[in-house]
């Protein structure tokens, strides 16, 4: 399965974002699949990613659209997230420190440990792709 969703760069359309994403896996998965299990770490990689394009690829070009592309083959899951910013350099990055009180620079580390494989590329055409891979585990959700 296939779909892609283009949607502004405004934190007001978070919701359409998240209802899409899991919509469109609930719908393949729910019965294959502890889907209870995977919807809040999907949601939240999702959040981080699409709020760090609005907020910062995109900052001074709100009108600017982001591409969201999903992929899922059996029970193996790809999202990309196309941006047009600047880019970000992925070697400067320093997870945060416990002992310092840093205000931002979570996202990476929490989409990283949400996600099996997280990959940014810079684009020669001005794009950047941010692609979250997850291999979803086997396993009908019990009767209770």
């Amino acid at each position: 399965m296939k779909s892609e969703l283009h949607v502004p760069s405004d934190l007001k359309f978070l919701t359409i974002v998240e209802n899409w994403l899991l919509g469109c896996l609930e719908v393949q998965l729910k019965e294959s699949t502890d889907w209870s299990k995977q919807v809040g770490r999907l949601r939240l990689a999702l959040v981080e990613a699409y709020s760090n394009v609005v907020r910062h690829a995109h900052k001074e070009q709100p009108y600017l659209p982001v591409l969201i592309r999903l992929e899922l083959k059996e029970r193996d899951l790809a999202i990309e997230i196309w941006d047009r910013g600047e880019g970000y350099d992925t070697s400067d990055y320093a997870p945060p420190s416990p002992v310092e009180k840093q205000e931002g620079g979570y996202g990476w580390l929490i989409i990283n440990r949400l996600m099996d494989k997280v990959e940014y590329q810079l684009q020669v055409d001005g794009g950047n792709c941010l692609k979250l891979e997850l291999t979803f585990p086997e396993g009908k959700k019990s009767a209770e």
